[in-house]
């Protein structure tokens, strides 16, 4: 049993074995409705088999069992019975994603290749996760993806056992959430005339406009798409930096006393624009109006605001943003900074919301339940989580995919620090330095996909993929904490056969040997290295 996640417990039965026929059942409770909606309807897409409806001890039946934590679940197969037992809906989600693989990698296409042979094997396995948060950051502001794909990558997530999708919305190089009251946003912030090709590359653009956005009722559908797939999708909304689509939109947000903000377009170029948000009161309500709509759109107890690396070059020239500092009775820019951040930070807590951002955050202070995003390494989650603040470690040095896996120069625009493989398998998110209450405040971790480089699904699959089957196991799984003792022979066994499923759900990942196959035959030329990647 080639499992990924590795389980907490799993022991093959093999005089035990379960096959399967058209006359198998499937049963769940009312509670677990998701999870036997999910499961009937994959495997009896991928088997033919039609898991009618049958009666509690016999077939495939999910139960729940209150001794188990929620996201938790334990599988008993023995012939004619298969037992999935759960903490709550979560914990079904996910052992109906393990029956799935129990069954092989053809049983995640979508039209059976047979109708007979299908056998669950005998087994006892004991499964929890080691985080509650196990996220992966979609950037769909520099490269706007389809609805269709984000939803493709919210299966993918879940197949892993990834339950947070974090969705970038907001950036220099567009907006991407439609707001209605504002609808600039969308009709001019959406989209941008031309977009950079490389990374320094003597600044070639293609000259092709670029851009989309999602409706409300998009937004909607991925949300419920994915919480009935476990995923809890998580808004960010940047700022005070990073807004330059949203000032080209309106004019008015920008620093208008410095520069002439009706000609600004939305941002070409990837890296971080100077233009920011002003700070006064109107631009302040502005902001809650538009968050206000996203509110209602995600549920979700956590909203990302960004709050990273905001430019502070037109407040210091501006004398609005100066009387503003004065006024509020601040040292200097980067607590007119904070004082934005603070500002939400009070505005969500008093609807019931948790702010989480950028580890920049912490240099103005945080109210108690706002949380943060460690990106610039491991020092700002050490810092937050000995603060008492909860922490997710994501520290660019190990869990950006946008970053090469290879030292190559046949790499597809190879930007960034080389992570391989192996590199993300000994990846620990809690550092040494944390321990008792302050090592307990790291609720979780996330990988990070930007997109200045990746225009398309099959560049996210590329950039992803292997990558992401390791990364998720980091996060899953109780692996030894020092990074040495993790078994990557065993793992890159098991990856042998998941690679299978991969292929089966059309997944275009990185092969081990190289890039694609025509950049790797003798006598072609693959393509030069690029410089090293934006700031973020």
């Amino acid at each position: 049993m080639d499992l990924i996640p590795a389980p907490s417990s799993a022991v093959r039965r093999p005089d035990e074995d379960f096959p399967l026929d058209a006359a198998t059942t499937l049963t769940a409770p009312p509670a677990l409705a998701d999870a036997e909606r999910w499961l009937r309807g994959t495997l009896s897409a991928a088997t033919g088999l039609p898991l009618g409806p049958g009666r509690p001890g016999a077939g495939i039946e999910l139960v729940r069992d209150d001794a188990l934590a929620a996201e938790a679940y334990r599988i008993t197969v023995r012939p004619g019975h298969a037992l999935l037992a759960a903490g709550g809906p979560a914990g079904a989600l996910w052992a109906a994603q393990t029956l799935r693989q129990l069954l092989g990698p053809d049983a995640y296409r979508r039209s059976p290749l047979r109708h007979e042979g299908w056998v669950l094997p005998g087994a006892d396995i004991e499964d929890a996760p080691r985080f509650g948060w196990r996220g992966a950051l979609l950037d769909v502001a520099r490269h706007f993806l389809p609805k269709a794909d984000v939803l493709r990558f919210v299966d993918l997530l879940a197949a892993h056992k990834l339950n947070v999708l974090h969705l970038h919305l907001t950036d220099d190089q567009g907006w991407r959430v439609e707001i209605k009251r504002y609808p600039r946003l969308t009709r001019r912030g959406a989209w941008r005339e031309r977009s950079m090709v490389g990374y320094r590359s003597g600044r070639r653009r293609d000259d092709r406009p670029h851009g989309g956005y999602y409706t409300q009722d998009d937004l909607r559908e991925i949300v419920a798409y994915a919480a009935a797939r476990g995923v809890t999708v998580v808004p960010e909304i940047d700022l005070p930096g990073h807004t330059q689509a949203a000032v080209a939109a309106y004019p008015e947000l920008g620093n208008t006393d410095v520069v002439d903000t009706t000609a600004l377009g939305v941002w070409t170029d990837w890296g971080v624009s100077h233009h920011v948000l002003n700070a006064s009161e109107e631009t302040l309500r502005f902001f809650e109006g538009v968050l206000e709509e996203v509110l209602e759109l995600f549920p979700s107890e956590f909203v990302h605001l960004g709050g990273d690396e905001c430019p502070k070059e037109q407040w210091k020239d501006s004398a609005a943003a100066q009387a503003r500092i004065r006024e509020l009775g601040l040292a200097n820019e980067d607590e007119l900074q904070s004082h934005v951040i603070r500002h939400f930070d009070r505005w969500l807590a008093e609807r019931g919301r948790r702010l989480i951002g950028w580890d920049e955050i912490l240099e103005g202070g945080l109210a108690p339940g706002a949380a943060v995003s460690s990106w610039r390494g491991f020092g700002g989650g050490i810092a937050a989580a000995k603060a008492g603040h909860d922490v997710v470690m994501c520290p660019e040095q190990h869990v950006y995919f946008d970053h090469r896996q290879a030292d190559g120069p046949d790499e597809p625009i190879p930007v960034g620090f080389v992570r391989t493989l192996e590199d993300v398998y000994r990846f620990e998110p809690v550092p040494p330095q944390l321990d008792g209450a302050a090592a307990r405040r790291v609720i979780g971790t996330q990988a990070n996909l930007w997109s200045e480089f990746a225009d398309s699904a099959r560049d996210i699959d590329y950039r992803a993929f292997p990558r992401l089957v390791a990364f998720a196991e980091v996060a899953w799984s109780e692996l030894p904490v020092r990074p040495a003792e993790r078994d990557f022979a065993g793992f890159e066994r098991r990856l042998a056969t998941h690679l299978k499923a991969l292929d089966a759900l059309g997944v275009e990942y990185r092969p081990a040997d190289g890039p694609l196959p025509w950049q790797r035959r003798p006598g072609v030329a693959g393509r030069p290295i690029e410089g090293p990647p934006p700031v973020r």
